[in-house]
């Protein structure tokens, strides 16, 4: 149920947030609030974790997450898919 929330409001942002912006720049607002979605599930679950080398894994993993959504984003930003290539 959290996660289809989390999901819904996040639509809902991005929806607003697309009112002046090209579709470049939803997008990559759209990968960024997705990646950092993921992240705050990670992290949600590294509060949950059993065992205290669980719960730094699963914050590690949630700092990459969060890394790789904003480099993404940023690529498409710039007009280049996530490795770095020309999007023409």
């Amino acid at each position: 149920m959290k996660i289809t929330t989390v999901l819904a409001v996040a639509v809902g942002l991005g929806g607003l947030a697309a009112c002046n912006n090209s579709p470049q720049e939803q997008a990559a607002d759209n990968i960024e609030a997705n990646a950092e979605n993921v992240a705050d599930n990670l992290e949600e679950a590294a509060d949950n974790a059993a065992t205290d080398a669980t719960e730094a894994n699963l914050e590690n993993q949630a700092d990459a997450v969060r890394e790789a959504g904003e480099e993404k984003a940023d690529a498409t930003r710039d007009g280049a898919d996530a490795d770095g290539n020309s999007a023409n």
